[in-house]
């Protein structure tokens, strides 16, 4: 008896030991893919997980993009984008010279094929930006760039305003000086839905990149036109949807709320500034402080201290006469008579 149940159990051992590790792959949960795709509605959907949120348009014979994330995502980019349809991508479009924005443009765009009959043209997709994206891509700004010609828009715009079509409108506005002075916002009138760029993130404070020639006044503006355009579908929710530059998508409510938002603060700084206060005694009086749960953050690439700065610095700049500072003329310096709500603050 004792020498079969020896048997018995190495039999058994080496079976059970095999089957440990089967159990434990069951058990893990699978990964999620990091590019991640959400239908918006009418034509457009929505591509997280590049770097930026990227808007994918498809119409019956081609695909338009909004912004083309980090270089490396490409990739997966494309698979996610060919699980939709196999139509050739004709227009990719960037909202800013940013390179989360801008990095896969190449590789997208080899997937692409847009004819325009113009001698000389290279194969692949349009890529189309306001003109200070080139500017600043090619140094024609006067500043330094190391971004490779592969990257560079083929087509520009350097008024307020141009139009596409793709089974519907696409129109392309340019706010001024608001997270950059190349800033682009798409609105796919049909499918009613907007991609916002960095203009709008929903879950931090907006960039003001001065070094970009970025402001204040002109990101309240931004804000203000996204508003007018969007029309709700009932109390503030619903209706137009915007895709932001990074983070969920949004309905008017939530980018009033955001307007609000930033308009209070800088309301609140300016008023410092007005006083005389140093940046240090702006930061010390904590001007986001009721905001800083939803938007704050003390690490990464866009900190609440960032934030509070850049503003200080743009108002601080737009109160030299314009004489004395040229640089500042044009970008928005007067308050905008509708940029919403507004706290005072001691």
């Amino acid at each position: 008896m004792t020498r079969i149940l020896g048997i018995a159990l190495a039999i058994l051992a080496p079976i059970s030991a095999g089957s440990a590790p089967a159990r434990a792959q069951q058990d893990q949960a699978p990964e999620k893919p990091v590019v991640q795709l959400l239908s918006v509605q009418g034509r457009v959907h929505m591509l997280v997980g590049a770097g930026s949120n990227i808007t994918v348009q498809l119409g019956d014979n081609a695909v338009v993009l909004v912004d083309s994330g980090l270089l490396q995502m490409s990739p997966q980019v494309l698979a996610v984008i060919r699980s939709l349809s196999q139509k050739p991508i004709e227009f990719i479009i960037n909202t800013s010279v940013d390179a989360d924005h801008t990095g896969g443009n190449h590789n997208l765009a080899q997937s692409g094929h847009f004819i325009s009959g113009m001698n000389g043209e290279t194969p692949g997709a349009s890529i189309i930006a306001q003109i200070a994206v080139l500017d600043r891509m090619t140094a024609a700004s006067g500043k330094e760039t190391n971004e490779p010609e592969e990257l560079w828009p083929t087509d520009t715009y350097d008024n307020d305003k141009w139009a596409l079509f793709n089974d519907e409108a696409i129109v392309l506005e340019h706010p001024h000086a608001a997270h950059t002075d190349g800033d682009s916002i798409v609105f796919f009138r049909r499918s009613d839905v907007i991609s916002a760029g960095d203009i709008f993130t929903p879950d931090r404070y907006p960039m003001i990149d001065l070094a970009k020639d970025g402001s204040i006044n002109g990101e309240i503006a931004a804000l203000n036109r996204l508003l007018d355009i969007m029309v709700p579908r009932a109390d503030e929710e619903g209706g137009t949807y915007v895709i932001p530059g990074h983070g969920r998508l949004c309905d008017r409510n939530a980018v009033a709320n955001y307007r609000d938002m930033v308009t209070i603060v800088r309301d609140r700084i300016e008023d410092l500034v007005k006083k005389g206060k140093t940046l240090d005694q702006v930061k010390s009086a904590r001007p986001t402080m009721d905001y800083d749960g939803i938007y704050g953050a003390d690490s990464g690439p866009w900190t609440t201290d960032m934030f509070i700065e850049a503003i200080y610095r743009d108002l601080s700049a737009a109160t030299i006469a314009p004489e004395q500072n040229p640089e500042k003329q044009g970008k928005g310096s007067k308050k905008n008579s509708s940029s919403g709500a507004s706290k005072g603050y001691r």
